[in-house]
């Protein structure tokens, strides 16, 4: 199954307080893969979900990362590519393999 996406677009990336709210469209395929406070890499930079749902997702940022990764020049509606975390791989694929 595909694990990653290359076609997802930013919803929402703002300023809020001190850091950084950034969302970004989430495909069904992809959602079996996440869990809240997993890991998930976003244009290559291993991240945390902040707040998962069904066709999106929400990840806090800290200026020191915004500022020193290519997530400076991010905008809402650019395009980005997400990886999910190599345990959610695993997991997924153990459990299809126990229903069979």
């Amino acid at each position: 199954s595909d694990v990653c996406s290359s076609d997802l677009r930013v919803r929402r990336f703002e300023k809020v307080g001190p850091d950084y709210l950034l969302e970004i469209a989430l495909p069904k395929r992809l959602r079996p893969y996440l869990v809240d406070k997993g890991s998930i890499a976003v244009d290559g930079i291993s991240l945390t979900v902040a707040e998962l749902r069904a066709t999106w997702l929400r990840i806090w940022i800290i200026p020191h990362t915004r500022r020193v990764t290519n997530l400076a020049r991010k905008r809402k509606g650019d395009l980005v590519n997400l990886e999910v975390d190599m345990l959610g791989k695993y997991v997924v694929r153990f459990m299809e393999q126990q229903s069979r």
